[in-house]
Parts: structure tokens; sequence; C-alpha cells
């Protein structure tokens, strides 16, 4: 068996994402690992033709909600003397959380097991089976039911 070094959790900047947070913090503590959390920024008001603006600005409000939340679990880890490293990309998220595992040569991800709806599908841009299917490493799905969004957890 393979030691985990490395450990990524891929957090969509949703309230349930937390939780996933949580048990990369765990597990880094246990295994002595690094621990990442990245962040991909999505934009599907971003591209051509959209005139949405009130849809956009509470899509804005909503994201800046939850990233605050996951923010506050980080500080609070941070402040018990846990290294965390936040990575915050732009773009289709699949493509850069692959990219980030091969150059940060991740052991483990851990991301939340549920698919999402329509509309965080449509305002993340990506499914698990897209990327399960193609990681190079080991993968956790932490099991949280989704909540409406921007929720607190």
């Amino acid at each position: 068996m393979e030691d985990i070094n490395r450990i990524l959790v891929v957090s969509r900047m949703t309230a349930q994402c937390g939780k996933a947070v949580h048990y990369g913090v765990s597990l880094s503590k246990k295994y002595g690992a690094s621990l990442y959390v990245i962040h991909v920024v999505h934009n599907p008001f971003g591209l051509e033709g959209w005139n949405l603006p009130p849809l956009e600005e509470d899509y804005s409000a909503q994201l800046k909600r939850c990233k605050e939340n996951i923010d506050e679990a980080i500080n609070a880890e941070r402040a018990q003397g846990v290294g965390i490293c936040e990575i915050i990309r732009e773009g289709e998220p699949t493509e850069v959380i692959l990219q980030v595992v091969k150059e940060e040569n991740i052991d483990l991800i851990i991301m939340l097991a549920h698919e999402e709806g329509r509309f965080e599908h449509f305002l993340f841009g990506h499914s698990n089976e897209d990327l399960i299917r193609r990681l190079p490493c080991s993968i956790m799905l932490v099991k949280k039911e989704p909540k409406v969004f921007g929720a607190v957890y």
C-alpha cells in the first residue's frame, strides 16, 4: 500500500464542503500528509451572450458567502496549527483539478459524493463521474446530502 503524503480537498464553495474539509484535516493529521484545498471558479455568466445581471449578482453573492464559510473552517484549523495550502484557480473544474493533481503529485482526493443537480451543474460545470473516471489517484467520497445553495453547515 502506498503512503498518503498529499491530500487534495475539492471545494465547490457550497455549504456542504465543510464536511469534506473536516475529513481532509483529520486524515492529514493522522498520516502527517500535506493538505491542499482547491476552489475552482467557474463563471457560467462569463460566456458571450448572457445578459442576466440580477442572476449574476445573486450568483456572486452566494459564492462569496459560501467562500466565507469555507474560509472560516480553514482558518479555524490553521489556528490550531494545521497547515493548509489553498489553491484558487479559474476554469473548467474537471480540467483544473486534473492539472493540480498532476502538478502537486496528489495521492488522495476528497470530495462530496452526491451528484449535483442541474443548477449546481450549471454553476460548477462538471459532474463527479467525469472527474472520477479520469483521476490518476485514489478518491474518498464524502456522503453529505445537498442542502439549499448558500445554507450554512
